[in-house]
């Protein structure tokens, strides 16, 4: 499939979930190409039939710009007390739902943004489809003060990790933190690789999402968009 058929499919997937957003909706967006075309839909909605948002948050600097091009005003996660519903994309998606996310480093954001969320919904091409957690390395966003006992840590446990990298220098977040990348490909037991993250001192967020997704749009290679829902 060349980029444009997958472009297709992307644009076929976001418009089918922008149809799921109801006018007065508190409603969180995420970040990633797939949802620069749910953004794109959600703006000609407003457009041609005057879509009206009670409160709108994204997870990202980029997304933000897109909405507000569209003429949505864009909230503080802080200034909401609950969404209704946030569309996300992600990295890898399992048979239980659970999922990794924070490829493009806005973990942290992303999960508290699903954390505050009554519902959670992901979009994502089959690509991203997998049995058991596998195929993407583990992001895991760390502080600065501690991230070289951390890295040694992780290598010493066996999680052969690798820094993420921006050119020749450490990966900085939104929020002034490195991001370690865990290459465990499967990862076996990821709620047990979660409580031992958990615990490890100077770890900010992990990009394991478990039992935070509700629903997942699909967009197949035959041109089918399926939605599962939990």
């Amino acid at each position: 499939m060349d980029k444009k058929q997958q472009d297709e499919l992307k644009n076929k997937a976001a418009i089918r979930a922008a149809e799921l957003v109801e006018p007065g909706m508190k409603l969180g967006v995420g970040t990633g190409s797939t949802i620069a075309f749910f953004i794109d839909a959600l703006g000609k909605r407003k457009k041609e039939e005057g879509l009206d948002l009670e409160a709108l948050v994204t997870t990202s600097s980029r997304s933000k710009k897109q909405l507000e091009k569209w003429g949505f005003t864009v909230n503080e996660l802080a200034e909401v007390d609950q969404l209704d519903l946030t569309i996300d994309g992600a990295d890898r998606v399992d048979v239980n739902f659970d999922g990794i996310k924070g490829g493009g480093g806005a973990l942290t954001m992303e999960k508290n943004v699903a954390a505050n969320s009554e519902k959670v919904l992901w979009i994502v091409d089959e690509s991203k489809l997998v049995d058991r957690l596998s195929g993407f390395p583990l992001p895991v966003e760390i502080l600065p003060i501690s991230c070289e006992q951390n890295f040694r840590r992780f290598r010493n446990d066996g999680l052969n990790p690798s820094w993420r990298m921006d050119g020749n220098k450490r990966f900085v977040t939104h929020y002034g933190n490195y991001i370690v990348d865990l290459n465990v490909d499967p990862i076996p037991i990821p709620r047990g690789l979660d409580d031992y993250l958990d615990k490890v001192v100077g770890v900010v967020e992990t990009g394991l999402f478990l039992d935070m997704c509700d629903e997942v749009i699909i967009a197949r290679s035959d041109g089918e968009i399926e939605d599962r829902e939990k």
